[in-house]
């Protein structure tokens, strides 16, 4: 009786495609992740619109004007502005096949990023050693919570930024590599214009009210 014979080497089965051909060309990665960054937008507007009704009420206590230090704020956005600028330069260094170049860059990038988060939490501190904090009044608790949540998504940026360098030290640039560095490309950009709003709409305004 004959015995059916074995197949060569069965290839094992890898939960983990590297080249991701269940999404062709990338282009139900990208849109998924411009949906994703579309409800971040619903939940940043909805912190703006907060901060705008409870902006004002400082329930006798502190007012912007009082609290803020406008030239630390400024050199917090510089850090976040240069970052969003390496990050530029890695973009094109992916783009020139270079993955060390392109790891550089986002190294620095994180390092930008982590200075931006060390000097909010230093103004968060600052603030909640004085006694201006989210129990105060609704300006602080609309202040925390809609800077806070930026915050919060800096910090996740920089885990992704780090995952993302040693992916691309295990794997280089491969099209699955790519898309990620486009993709944190967006996420990262979007987090500077959500700044810039903060900075003009909660620092400056305030300041100047």
């Amino acid at each position: 009786m004959s015995h059916p014979t074995p197949s060569a080497a069965a290839e094992p089965v890898s939960f983990y495609q590297l080249e991701e051909h269940a999404h062709p060309e990338g282009h139900s990665t990208m849109l998924g992740f411009w949906i994703y960054l579309m409800s971040d937008c619903l939940i940043f507007s909805i912190l703006f619109a907060c901060y705008a009704v409870l902006g004002g009420s400082y329930a006798a206590g502190p007012a912007p004007k009082d609290l803020f230090d406008l030239p630390l704020v400024a050199l917090n956005t510089a850090m976040l502005l240069f970052s969003s600028i390496t990050y530029g330069f890695a973009v094109l260094q992916m783009q020139q096949g270079r993955v060390r170049g392109t790891q550089l860059w986002l190294a620095v990038t994180a390092l930008f990023g982590a200075a931006f988060l060390g000097i909010e939490l230093y103004e968060f501190h600052h603030l909640i050693e004085i006694g201006a904090t989210p129990q105060r009044s609704a300006f602080l608790s609309s202040f925390f919570t809609l800077v806070g949540t930026h915050g919060l998504h800096v910090t996740f940026g920089i885990v992704w930024l780090v995952t993302l360098m040693v992916q691309l030290g295990r794997h280089g640039l491969i099209a699955a590599n790519r898309r990620r560095v486009m993709c944190l490309s967006m996420f990262w950009h979007f987090l500077d214009v959500i700044w810039i709003g903060v900075f003009t709409i909660v620092y400056l305004l305030g300041v100047l009210r």
